[in-house]
């Protein structure tokens, strides 16, 4: 089997929204990293202090051929056709261990995709 990496930086109150929707369409789970960022629209100030732009990172590890679907779930759970809402892309995974537990259900989910 073959994986790939979707990484995706969305706002904090659609986090769960976007998760529960990769979920619900096979994705078996997700790392969630708080994080801040910067970028065309910078951050704005109040009284000299930076207020900073929250995001959060999320990652899943997922199988290839499920890659492009799993993206459009993001891309429309994450409403990205709105400015300044989000990114996603997927990353080539070259080794994985610790997916003994998952490999049932990737076999199942591979074989419902092909049938």
């Amino acid at each position: 089997m073959k994986f790939k990496l979707i990484i995706a930086f969305v706002k904090p109150d659609i986090t769960d929204k976007v998760v529960d929707a990769m979920k619900s369409e096979g994705a078996t789970g997700a790392t969630i990293i708080p994080g801040r960022g910067t970028g065309v629209r910078e951050a704005k100030s109040f009284f000299g202090l930076s207020i900073e732009n929250q995001t959060d990172i999320l990652v899943f590890l997922v199988e290839e051929h499920v890659v492009e679907k799993l993206l459009k779930v993001i891309e429309t759970a994450g409403d990205f056709n709105k400015p300044s809402t989000g990114i996603a892309f997927a990353l080539p995974i070259e080794h994985a261990v610790g997916l003994s537990s998952q490999m049932k259900i990737f076999k199942d989910q591979a074989r419902d995709d092909y049938f």
